[in-house]
C-alpha cells in the first residue's frame, strides 16, 4: 500500500504536551501503527484480529 495516502488517526487519549501516543491507519486487511512523535520513523502493519486481541488484553 502507498503509505502517502494513508489517513493516520491519533489516539483520543493524546494531548499536545508530548506524551506517549500512537496513531493508527486503515491499511485494508491490516492496521498501521506508528509513534505520533516520530511519524517518519516507520510503522508496524498488524492484522486486525491481532490488534483487537492486543487492545482487549491491555484493557483487561
Amino acid at each position: 500500500m502507498d503509505m502517502r495516502n494513508a489517513t493516520w488517526r491519533k489516539s483520543s487519549h493524546s494531548d499536545d504536551l508530548g506524551g506517549n501516543c500512537v496513531e493508527l491507519a486503515n491499511l485494508g486487511d491490516a492496521v498501521g501503527v506508528r509513534d505520533s512523535k516520530a511519524p517518519d520513523a516507520g510503522h508496524l502493519s498488524v492484522d486486525r484480529a491481532s490488534l483487537l486481541a492486543l487492545v482487549s488484553r491491555i484493557k483487561a
